[in-house]
């Protein structure tokens, strides 16, 4: 009976991983974000989603999404450890009108959501500090930096924001 439970346990989390096909894996948006054709105003948001793979089960990959007050595109920026492997920077920018795409198959939940005039005002803050984070070129999974360290070291720059990371955010503790 025991061994039974054991790999109906061991079937079910296998299952519950992320996708193991990064090249099929949803990135398709969750819907949780502000429309930024319809919401004019400012928005920050930090979001989390399970890490690609096996590693889902421990740990999530970060990111940090900016729209100043009537922009129609956000600012994402977010610590890629592929992106080193290729001799890319592993701190990524980009622009888009969904930033809470899926994370390779795995569902986005905010962490961090501050709409109107402190999300302007505290923006630019966000800017400088993405400019300024020391580890831009450097990703080690454990302990860091990584994409974890990247969102704790940006509130830590900009303590307004409030920015408590999730428990499972390994490599945020790098940045203190």
């Amino acid at each position: 009976m025991l061994k039974h439970i054991g790999i109906v346990l061991l079937t079910v989390l296998i299952s519950a991983c992320s996708n193991n096909d990064w090249q099929t894996a949803s990135r398709e948006p969750a819907g949780i974000a502000p429309n930024p054709e319809t919401d004019q105003e400012a928005v920050i948001e930090v979001y989390a989603a399970d890490a690609f793979s096996w590693r889902g089960w421990f740990a999530v990959h970060t990111w940090i999404a900016t729209k100043p007050q009537n922009a129609k595109e956000y600012n994402v920026y977010e610590v890629v450890g592929w992106r080193v492997k290729r001799g890319l920077p592993a701190l990524h920018e980009y622009q888009t009108k969904t930033p809470d795409r899926y994370w390779y198959g795995a569902k986005p939940e905010k962490v961090l959501s501050i709409q109107g005039e402190k999300a302007q005002r505290l923006i630019p803050q966000i800017t400088d500090a993405v400019a300024r984070y020391p580890w831009a070129n450097q990703y080690t999974v454990f302990p860091g930096p990584n994409s974890n360290t990247f969102p704790t070291w940006i509130g830590l720059q900009v303590p307004d924001l409030g920015l408590k990371m999730p428990f499972n955010a390994i490599g945020s503790g790098y940045a203190d």
